[in-house]
C-alpha cells in the first residue's frame, strides 16, 4: 500500500505540474482550454469552470490539457466564429505556441527545485560526518569481504590511532595494494577485533580504497541557503542528465534505460527510506521527465517544438496529414521503446 501511494504521489505530482504549465501559459496567451484532466482513461467526475472542464480520470498516471482547435469550432456557439478562431491554439503566433509547449517541461524543473528546497529547509543539507564510524559498505569490495559492517568503528590503522574519518581515509589512501591491519570496534557486540585488508588501487586517483563511506548527517540551514542549494542541485542534476544522454548517443557509455517497472521499484524503495528520500527522488524524476519531454521526439513536447521550428523557418504550416503521421510514428516508437525497457526491467528482477 505504501508503494502504491508513493507511486500515485510521484507520478501525479510530476504530471499535474507539467500539465499546469501548459494550462497556465495557454490561458495567458488567450487560448481556450476545454479540459484539464488529471489521470487517463474513463472520466470519474468533473467540475465545470467558467470555460474549462476539470476532470479526474480512472488511472492516476497521466493527464492532459485539451485546447480549443479550429476543427472543434461550432458556428452555433454563442460568440461569433471569428472570436473563437482567435482563441484556438492554431491561431496563435509561433512564439506563443512554443511558450505553451515549453511551459510543461519548465514546470518540471521548477518542481524539482521546489522539492530540493523543501528537503534542505526541512530535513537539512546532507553532509559527511567526520566520525570514525562506517556509514555504509559497498558490496563486493575488500571491506565487505572481511565482514566489516555499517556502524563499526575504526579505532586504528596499522597501529596509528584514527579518531576521525579524515585520519581513517589518510591511512587507507596511502596503502594501495598493501596489507593493512585495522583495529575495529564492532557495532553489535562492542568487541575489539583486528582485521587485515588489502586496499584496492583506484587508477584514477592512485589511492587505496576498501569500499566504505562515512555516516551522513543533515545540517540545518536557513531558508535562503536552502533556496540556493535547491537551485544549484537542480542545475547540477540537469547538467549530469544532459551529459549522460550525450554520452549514450556518442557511445561513450552503454545505453542503460529504466522503464516503468524499474521506476516503480525505485519509488517503492524511496518511500520506505522516508520523506526526505522520496522528495529527493521525486525531484530527480521530475528533472528527468522535463528533459525527456524536450527531446526532439515526435509525440513529445520536443517533437512539437521541432515542428514549430520548421514552420517558423519555412514560414508555412506543416500539412495536418503530415503532422498526424509524425505523431503516429513517434507514438509507435515510444511504445516500442517502453516495451523494450520494461522487458529489461523484468529481466533484471528475474536475474536478481
Amino acid at each position: 500500500m505504501l508503494t502504491f501511494l508513493a507511486i500515485v504521489f510521484v507520478f501525479g505530482l510530476l504530471i499535474l505540474m507539467h500539465e499546469f504549465g501548459h494550462f497556465y501559459v495557454a490561458k495567458k496567451a488567450g487560448i481556450k482550454v476545454l479540459e484539464f484532466a488529471f489521470g487517463i482513461g474513463p472520466k470519474l467526475f468533473g467540475i465545470k469552470g467558467k470555460e474549462t472542464l476539470y476532470t479526474i480520470r480512472l488511472l492516476p498516471f497521466g493527464g492532459f490539457v485539451r485546447f480549443l482547435s479550429q476543427e472543434e469550432i461550432n458556428e452555433e456557439e454563442q460568440v461569433s466564429r471569428s472570436e473563437l478562431l482567435k482563441r484556438s491554439f492554431e491561431s496563435k503566433s509561433i512564439w506563443q505556441k512554443m511558450a505553451v509547449i515549453v511551459a510543461g517541461p519548465f514546470m518540471n524543473f521548477v518542481l524539482g527545485a521546489i522539492l530540493f528546497i523543501i528537503v534542505f529547509a526541512w530535513f537539512g543539507v546532507p553532509a559527511a560526518s567526520n566520525e570514525n564510524v562506517i556509514g555504509s559498505i559497498i558490496p563486493g569490495k575488500p571491506a565487505a569481504t572481511v565482514g566489516l559492517e555499517a556502524g563499526d568503528k575504526i579505532l586504528a590503522v596499522n597501529g596509528v590511532d584514527t579518531p576521525d574519518w579524515t585520519s581513517v581515509t589518510r591511512q587507507i589512501h596511502a596503502s594501495p595494494g598493501e596489507k593493512v591491519t585495522f583495529t575495529i570496534e564492532k557495532a553489535a557486540t562492542k568487541n575489539i577485533i583486528s582485521l587485515e585488508i588489502i586496499p584496492e588501487l583506484d587508477e584514477q586517483t592512485g589511492r587505496g580504497l576498501i569500499g566504505i563511506s562515512p555516516n551522513v548527517i543533515h545540517e540545518r540551514v536557513s531558508i535562503f541557503k536552502a533556496v540556493q542549494y535547491g537551485v544549484q542541485q537542480t542545475v547540477e542534476f540537469t547538467r549530469l542528465v544532459v551529459l549522460l544522454i550525450i554520452q549514450m548517443i556518442t557511445g561513450e557509455v552503454p545505453v542503460e534505460l529504466s522503464g516503468p517497472v524499474g521506476i516503480v521499484q525505485v519509488i517503492g524503495e524511496g518511500a520506505r527510506q522516508g520523506l526526505a528520500d522520496l522528495f529527493s527522488l521525486t525531484a530527480i524524476l521530475s528533472i528527468q521527465f522535463g528533459i525527456l519531454n524536450l527531446l526532439p521526439i515526435p509525440a513529445l513536447d520536443g517533437g512539437q517544438l521541432a515542428v514549430l521550428t520548421y514552420e517558423g523557418i519555412s514560414r508555412k504550416p506543416l500539412p495536418p496529414e503530415k503532422k498526424g503521421l509524425i505523431q503516429l510514428t513517434g507514438f509507435a516508437l515510444l511504445m516500442a521503446l517502453m516495451i523494450a525497457v520494461t522487458y529489461q526491467d523484468i529481466a533484471r528482477l528475474l536475474t536478481k
